[in-house]
């Protein structure tokens, strides 16, 4: 680890770090904390995914639909009418949109192929902007001037990685450049996750052999063909096998840094507060030198 000791991270004059964690437990109000310190400079994983590395896929897939369109198309083929992406720190919808689910297009969903299709392409999208973290952290001092780096990873990070190999590329990548955070949240947690999911599914990022067996399963249980699925009535199915299946990848990825929990998050109210909470962490010993 970059700061191997709380005194360590105390006294360091540019302190860089990176969360992780199940979204909704804290990350990106951290973040924007930190940048509104003013002197954090903050790398949103999501962000470069939508805008470096998806950005041309998202607006022409909107491009697709709109030539669908006769009126629209018209206007498109004549130049007159501009179509773009309007992705923002805190407006990602064009990403998840993207991503889409698979069913029933009927019901909003896509075929099966495309949908893996997709989820091909932001994997490597993910692992694309994470490993730009240590260009942005020179990027933000050269430019910008700025002393210290947060990151702020998607929740898909644990799918692409492994923490029980020493020499995992992306994690070794990473902790060269920055002091690792898992958010940990409780049974507690987890449980209003599911139910405020339940309440408006969204798009996910999955591994494929998760997937596979995910897709099949539902078929399956439901006795129904490819095009016959409800797009929401899976990705809800599936959110919470998903959860399950990633708490152990998120623990094995604990080792790299350091952990705080979901709770500890809320009672930060500024940077002191931060920076207080993980010389706890260090403190606690909950990171060991890979």
């Amino acid at each position: 680890m970059i700061y191997e000791t709380a005194r360590h991270w105390r006294e360091a004059t540019e302190k860089r770090v990176l969360f992780y964690g199940m979204s909704g437990l804290g990350k990106t109000h951290l973040s924007t904390l930190l940048r509104d310190a003013g002197d954090w400079f903050h790398y949103s994983i999501d962000y470069r995914i939508g805008t470096r590395y998806m950005g041309e896929l998202i607006v022409d897939n909107a491009k697709a639909h709109a030539m669908q369109v006769p009126f629209l198309r018209e206007l498109l083929l004549s130049d007159s009418i501009y179509i773009g992406s309007n992705i923002s720190f805190h407006n990602l919808a064009p990403v998840s949109t993207y991503l889409g689910k698979p069913g029933d297009p009927a019901k909003g969903g896509m075929p099966i192929e495309e949908y893996r299709r997709r989820q091909e392409q932001f994997r490597r999208a993910e692992i694309n902007a994470l490993m730009d973290t240590g260009y942005f952290i020179e990027r933000s001092q050269r430019l910008y001037g700025y002393p210290n780096f947060v990151c702020d990873t998607g929740g898909s990070i644990c799918e692409w990685v492994d923490g029980t190999d020493p020499d995992d590329p992306i994690l070794t990548e990473l902790s060269a450049h920055c002091l690792l955070v898992h958010i940990e949240g409780s049974d507690a947690h987890t449980a209003e996750l599911i139910r405020r999911f339940d309440r408006a599914p969204k798009p996910m990022a999955y591994q494929p052999e998760f997937l596979d067996a995910a897709w099949d399963d539902y078929l399956r249980e439901n006795n129904c063909e490819a095009d016959e699925v409800d797009p929401d009535s899976f990705i809800r199915a599936t959110y919470a096998r998903a959860l399950a299946h990633r708490q152990p990848r998120y623990a094995a990825m604990v080792p790299w840094g350091v952990s705080i929990t979901a709770d500890e998050v809320g009672s930060v109210r500024n940077r002191a507060d931060f920076e207080h909470l993980i010389a706890i962490a260090l403190e606690r010993g909950h990171g060991v030198a890979i």
